[in-house]
């Protein structure tokens, strides 16, 4: 069971300087830094959030190269994506598990290997299935149902025919893969369109950082839907959080993955680790009415203003992965940094869920959180600083 950051507090009773709690019923945000993007998209129904994400980073990209405004199409990518990882799957006999999840590589991997579409070149999500946005629960259930009789099933001998089966199942929920399409007047294929668009996508690494493998060394982060086998390079914590304050504040964005399973990351736009021992006010509740509220109100109460967090640390990160607190749970963008009314920062953060939330769609989170709960980035090598980039070999 996921280990709840606050539970521990809840046994302490708590006292905190009225300096802090007088004026803080709420937090309020001013914008330190905000780089370009594009808008807010809505994954609905589907675990795609590593390919609004990444495409999302590379929207950004375009901003900051002055390309202007893209719409990069998400299905072409997932459409490509699950085919290769249905093949993975049934090559290793089920052992690569098949499931709507990936990685921010996997949409790198695409742009190299089979190009980018825009999103007029194949249908809007969700409109195969009369829907206005994706719903891959009928589609993965399919899919899901062939790959793993394929995968696991009793035949002596595969038919060659039987990815290009897979492939017309997507084709049937999220249209056909173009071969060539019209964008502004010009004609492309998937291959031409993406190097038109002027990307390198050697220009892009992954960083992460934990202790079970060297530091400045690059190894295969070990979940799940890295089912590519990605490298990441390795970097200590205090250096990963160097490279996405610098990325920001030079004029960069990059893709976010981290674990929003945690109490501290709510669905109104907060994501925080807040330290009940150290300080929180609790709304001025004693012990005996914390105990009777809900876990929602307790969220409520410890998420709703701004108090202490925890002192995140290398070891407590490594903890929280090794004992699987810490999980693969979310791709997102960061592209700013804003701080509340008592000067501390945090990361905005673009979401693929529409938009919801208090500030609708974007998220607040803590650098706390984020030196806590972050499992990888995928940023661009020129916003890393010299000094890290000459010990990762750049």
């Amino acid at each position: 069971m996921k280990k709840n950051l606050f539970a521990a507090a809840l046994l302490l009773s708590v006292s905190v300087s009225t300096a802090f709690a007088a004026t803080n019923d709420s937090i309020t945000f001013t914008v330190v830094k905000e780089n370009p993007i594009t808008s807010i998209k809505d994954q609905n129904r589907s675990g795609t959030c590593w390919c609004y994400s990444s495409l999302g980073f590379l929207e950004a990209e375009l901003l900051r190269l002055g390309k202007g405004e893209y719409d990069l199409c998400e299905s072409f990518v997932v459409h490509h994506t699950m085919v290769d990882r249905a093949k993975a799957s049934v090559r290793l006999h089920g052992d690569i598990s098949f499931s709507e999840g990936g990685s921010f590589y996997d949409v790198i991997y695409c742009m190299k290997h089979y190009g980018l579409a825009p999103q007029e070149a194949m249908p809007e999500p969700g409109t195969l299935q009369g829907d206005s946005l994706f719903n891959f629960e009928e589609l993965s259930a399919v899919a899901g149902a062939v790959v793993e009789k394929l995968a696991k099933g009793k035949q002596k001998k595969l038919t060659p025919i039987w990815a290009n089966n897979v492939s017309l199942i997507y084709d049937n929920y999220l249209g056909k893969l173009p071969e060539k399409f019209e964008y502004k007047g010009k004609t492309y294929t998937p291959i031409e369109f993406a190097q038109s668009l002027g990307l390198n996508p050697d220009d892009y690494v992954s960083l992460t950082s934990f202790t079970h493998h060297p530091f400045y060394e690059k190894f295969v982060v070990e979940v799940q839907d890295n089912w590519r086998n990605a490298l990441s390079y390795n970097l200590p914590i205090d250096e990963l959080m160097e490279v996405m304050d610098n990325a920001i504040n030079n004029g960069y964005t990059f893709a976010w993955g981290a674990d929003v399973s945690e109490e501290g990351f709510t669905r109104d736009g907060i994501a925080v680790c807040p330290n009940a021992e150290k300080g929180a006010e609790l709304t001025g509740s004693d012990m005996a009415h914390w105990l009777g509220l809900s876990k929602a109100d307790k969220r409520k109460e410890l998420t709703s203003k701004p108090l202490p967090e925890i002192e995140v640390t290398q070891e407590m990160r490594q903890v929280a992965f090794d004992n699987w607190e810490t999980t693969d749970d979310h791709g997102m963008l960061i592209y700013g940094i804003a701080k509340d009314q008592n000067g501390k920062e945090y990361y905005m953060v673009k979401n693929s869920w529409g938009l919801s939330g208090k500030y609708k769609g974007i998220w607040y989170a803590s650098k706390a959180f984020a030196k806590y709960k972050t499992m990888n980035i995928l940023v661009n090598k020129k916003a890393i600083p010299a000094h890290i980039a000459k010990k990762l070999g750049f």
